[in-house]
């Protein structure tokens, strides 16, 4: 995939200003993604729209109970949106004001937090790594890449977290997303 191509990144059609938020803080730390206010456009708008913006993939944060609830993975076909069948059901989100930290740019890689990660974990990894273009590196290897690194490991309860660092220091900025779920 050319991780140079942009990817289209817009909402639900009634987006609370936390998802409006959500998705600027995506904006700022990975590469390529590019936001658009969805308002009152169809799917087949979206499409078209991506398609102008020379983007080959579509990012949709849907609202679930007032806040992003549903992330869900699109390519852009001929024909308009072609589901990649991956959904991440978010449990819950951390903006990147609530670290107190001012906007970051650009995730260059993505890496495994838990040096033995299981294997949902991989697989979340994997997924995004192909999906939005960005190496998938250890921990030591990710270091050395800098300046932000789009991490993914599991919490004590065993869900599935993904967030973003600046390094060296290793200083989690956020976003951060809580996965309740996968759908494959």
């Amino acid at each position: 995939m050319d991780s140079s191509r942009k990817i289209l990144l817009t909402t639900s059609r009634n987006p609370t200003p936390r998802i409006r938020t959500f998705c600027k803080d995506l904006m700022h730390v990975i590469p390529n993604l590019v936001s658009v206010n969805r308002g009152k456009m169809s799917a087949d708008e979206v499409a078209e729209k991506a398609m102008e913006l020379d983007a080959d993939r579509v990012v949709v944060v849907d609202r679930w109970r007032g806040g992003p609830g549903i992330i869900k993975f699109f390519r852009v076909g001929e024909s308009g949106l072609v589901s990649t069948s991956s959904i991440i059901h978010v449990a819950g989100i951390r903006l990147q004001r609530e670290f107190g930290i001012s906007r970051v740019k650009s995730a260059v890689s993505l890496v495994l937090s838990a040096s033995k990660a299981s294997g949902e974990v991989l697989r979340v990894a994997d997924a995004l790594s192909r999906f939005f273009g960005v190496p998938m590196l250890s921990v030591a290897e990710g270091v050395k890449t800098g300046p932000t690194l789009m991490c993914v490991s599991s919490d004590k309860g065993n869900r599935i977290v993904v967030t973003f660092v600046v390094e060296p220091d290793h200083v989690e900025v956020g976003p951060q997303i809580i996965v309740s779920k996968m759908e494959w």
